[in-house]
């Protein structure tokens, strides 16, 4: 029979050079026997020789193959490897120290080639709580608490096993808190060490969630929370601010923003604007509801657990305060629109640059005693006109601009029908007194005389102690007064700039 000689030539790899495989001559019974095509597509199936697979991944050569297969094999034996390592990650994750853990060794891809610790990073894998710290020869305690006799006699308490087990429970600490590595190292930490260390992470992780609040549910310095910043872009959005620029002043109980101004139908929009942000957060000014909750305008809608109800009657307080001042001719900012805990006024100052403090101010000697009298004269319209006490009067909540005293920051003011007010009033004395007399204003009138002055009262004392006593006892009349007429000694009607409603 004839003999048929078979030359293949195989194409042109990618993964090699090109080769031509000459087939031994075989006649064609050969090749129609089925006993030979089983035993092609057996070998065709078969495993190579994966030891040098194996080999040749381990050491990082780079050879060329003209077996596609090999280089498949080879790829998925690279994955598979890759898959493991994952699969491991993800056990200690899911057991983490729990006693009882659970293995992921079945999903494993396992290849008859892999012989049992083969790999390197084959060591215990399924152990998740092998304790780094721990010594060569661990010293193992018996059930009765020590090991050894007479001087050898070694207990749990000792110093070295304890500092062992305090150097492996720093393993438990926070993820967030750095411990180190100390792998390999016989490490040993004393009781106060590790005490002192383990107090340090439960006061970190408390702070830690304290500033998340803060951050989340509160105004912070220079910013401020999702729901303050949302009311901000609605004014934005309305058209009664065109932008909003920047952070100019902060304080204990505000962020001040400055704003370019739109337009409103009813109320005209100063071209520059401030968006006063009162913070939502009661932790720097914790005593600011002794204004609120004595003021017998907001006294039925006082409320001291809900803070975001303080903070918005805070506003509403401050923006009804400006309106009285304006109706007096009191030199301030004037009310442009309220929104919830966001008061927007005009800006007090030009192009974008507020105007200084009266602390701040450089003044001569002429301009210093017009600016005294000018203080002394709307402390007078204050309390007679305005029936107000500003009960935060000092060099820092006034400004020098265009040749005059402007008030700012009257939120905490109140009437002098409250219990404390004339405190107060004294208080704004002292310190417009002391600052004008530094300041080498030479016609100043000392703290007690200028209450005398803005008050209209005749106290006197010989010190502050006996002329405070005296302003309590007026004041302690003055509530009996109150409780007995009813809310109100004085009965001023101010008007106000609209309040916007948000249905949230």
């Amino acid at each position: 029979m004839d003999q048929i000689s078979i030359t293949a030539e195989v194409p042109k790899s990618p993964w090699g050079a090109t080769t031509t495989k000459v087939v031994c001559p075989c006649s064609f019974t050969d090749v129609m026997s089925e006993q030979l095509a089983k035993q092609l597509d057996d070998e065709s199936h078969s495993f190579p020789d994966f030891s040098n697979v194996s080999a040749a991944l381990d050491a990082g050569e780079e050879r060329e193959t003209d077996s596609d297969l090999m280089l498949a094999q080879m790829l998925q034996m690279q994955f598979d490897k890759e898959f493991d390592t994952q699969l491991r990650t993800e056990e200690r994750k899911f057991n983490g120290d729990s006693k009882l853990s659970i293995s992921f060794e079945n999903y494993r891809m396992v290849h008859p080639y892999e012989a049992s610790g083969s790999s390197e990073d084959e060591v215990d894998w399924q152990d998740s709580c092998d304790d780094p710290y721990k010594a060569d020869k661990p010293t193992i305690t018996p059930r009765r608490g020590f090991t050894g006799k007479g001087k050898n006699i070694t207990t749990k308490h000792d110093e070295v096993v304890c500092g062992r087990k305090n150097t492996a429970r720093m393993d438990n600490f926070a993820p967030e808190i750095n411990v180190g590595d100390g792998l390999g190292m016989d490490l040993k930490l004393s009781n106060q060490v590790y005490n002192s260390l383990k107090q340090h992470c439960y006061s970190e992780q408390r702070r830690s969630a304290r500033l998340h609040e803060k951050k989340e549910h509160s105004t912070a310095e220079q910013a401020v929370d999702p729901r303050t910043r949302l009311l901000m872009y609605k004014m934005v959005n309305a058209g009664i601010l065109e932008n909003i620029n920047g952070c100019i002043s902060t304080g204990k109980e505000s962020v001040v923003f400055h704003a370019n101004g739109g337009s409103m139908e009813n109320n005209a929009v100063p071209d520059e604007c401030v968006l006063k942000v009162f913070k939502t957060t009661l932790n720097e000014f914790k005593n600011r509801d002794k204004y609120i909750k004595d003021d017998y305008r907001f006294i039925d809608r006082f409320s001291k657990l809900n803070p975001r109800t303080i903070i918005r009657l805070w506003a509403e307080k401050e923006m009804h305060n400006l309106a009285r001042m304006k109706k007096a001719g009191i030199p301030c900012p004037e009310v442009v629109v309220l929104k919830k805990h966001i008061l927007v006024m005009s800006f007090i100052g030009k192009d974008h640059v507020p105007a200084p403090k009266l602390k701040e101010a450089m003044l001569g000697s002429e301009d210093m005693k017009r600016a005294y009298y000018q203080v002394v004269h709307m402390m007078q319209q204050l309390y007679q006109e305005c029936n107000l006490v500003h009960a935060d009067l000092s060099e820092y909540n006034m400004l020098w601009h265009e040749g005059k005293v402007w008030l700012i920051d009257v939120s905490q003011s109140i009437e002098p029908n409250h219990p404390h007010s004339h405190e107060f009033l004294f208080r704004d004395c002292r310190n417009v007194a002391t600052f004008f007399q530094k300041g080498g204003v030479s016609e100043s009138m000392n703290m007690y005389e200028l209450f005398n002055v803005v008050s209209g009262l005749q106290l006197s004392g010989d010190s502050e102690a006996e002329f405070l006593a005296q302003i309590e006892a007026l004041e302690k009349m003055n509530e009996d007064h109150v409780q007995r007429r009813g809310k109100k000694m004085y009965n001023f009607s101010d008007g106000g700039p609209p309040l916007l409603h948000d249905d949230d």
